[in-house]
């Protein structure tokens, strides 16, 4: 990875800086995002640990506001070159609330953020490039709703969650789709139940049944990285698109997430989210 920049939301904790500082230590140069300035600095030391030899960069941005979707994405769009993007950045909300542009939370960080940035992103991508979309096995309980998509109607906080990862598979779906023969590739992933920062503040009955499952279940945060760093470095995955993969294989999704139509009237959907506001 020597010479190669990673673009990365979601890297101040859990998987996402585990992943980042893994691949800063095989020489790569890591850009990412956060919204706070203080974790924003101690990723950036420990990123200066793993690899010194690189100007590791941070911009700060709330992915849940498509003006900041739109904004950190022309900042990074500078760059003079994006070999890996890793769309991580995700949160659990037990109390639906909507954001200024009127979007529910859930659905804008979880998803709009990844296809904001990455059709942003896309025209400065060479071929080559790979494309990472953090998803999970919450959406097998999943089904999308296309009249209620802002999850208006009997709001359940992990429901909701789930139907953002389901859309982060359909979202890549429909990416690979669009971007092959370019040389660009795009794949989701689940990380596995990982003993982060995850659902820590979403609240609630889901915050107290989280803490008490992460003790029990929950795999480490450098285990969960793994295909994150392995989709991102790994000769084996550079000619592969369109998957789903977990513990670094190819693996099945549900039928509702190889339905790609509704990835098809889901990207038509978000592009005019986004083009509209």
């Amino acid at each position: 990875m020597r010479g190669k920049t990673i673009v990365i939301t979601g890297a101040t904790s859990g998987i996402g800086e585990v992943a980042a500082i893994r691949l800063a230590e095989q020489g790569a140069r890591i850009v990412f995002t956060a919204r706070d300035q203080e974790r924003a600095d101690a990723t950036l030391r420990k990123l200066r640990t793993a690899n010194g030899a690189a100007d590791h960069a941070v911009h700060l941005a709330d992915l849940s506001l498509l003006a900041e979707m739109k904004r950190v994405a022309g900042e990074i769009a500078a760059e003079p070159q994006i070999d890996v993007l890793i769309n991580n950045a995700g949160a659990l909300f037990n109390k639906r609330s909507e954001t200024a542009d009127g979007l529910e939370k859930t659905f804008a960080l979880n998803h709009m953020s990844y296809f904001t940035v990455t059709n942003l992103l896309l025209p400065h991508l060479k071929s080559g490039a790979r494309i990472i979309n953090t998803a999970s096995n919450a959406h097998r309980n999943a089904t999308l709703d296309f009249d209620d998509l802002q999850s208006r109607r009997g709001y359940i906080g992990f429901a909701v969650y789930s139907k953002s990862k389901l859309c982060n598979i359909l979202f890549t779906r429909e990416l690979a789709r669009r971007i092959a023969g370019t040389g660009i590739i795009a794949n989701s992933l689940h990380p596995g139940f990982v003993a982060t920062r995850f659902g820590d503040q979403s609240g609630g009955v889901m915050q107290r049944l989280v803490s008490i499952a992460k003790p029990v279940g929950a795999i480490s945060p450098e285990e969960g990285a793994q295909t994150i760093v392995y989709l991102a470095s790994s000769p084996e995955a550079a000619s592969i698109s369109g998957e789903y993969f977990y513990k670094c294989k190819v693996a099945q999704p549900t039928r509702e997430a190889r339905n790609d139509v509704d990835a098809g009237r889901l990207w038509d959907i978000s592009a005019s989210i986004t083009e509209g506001r």
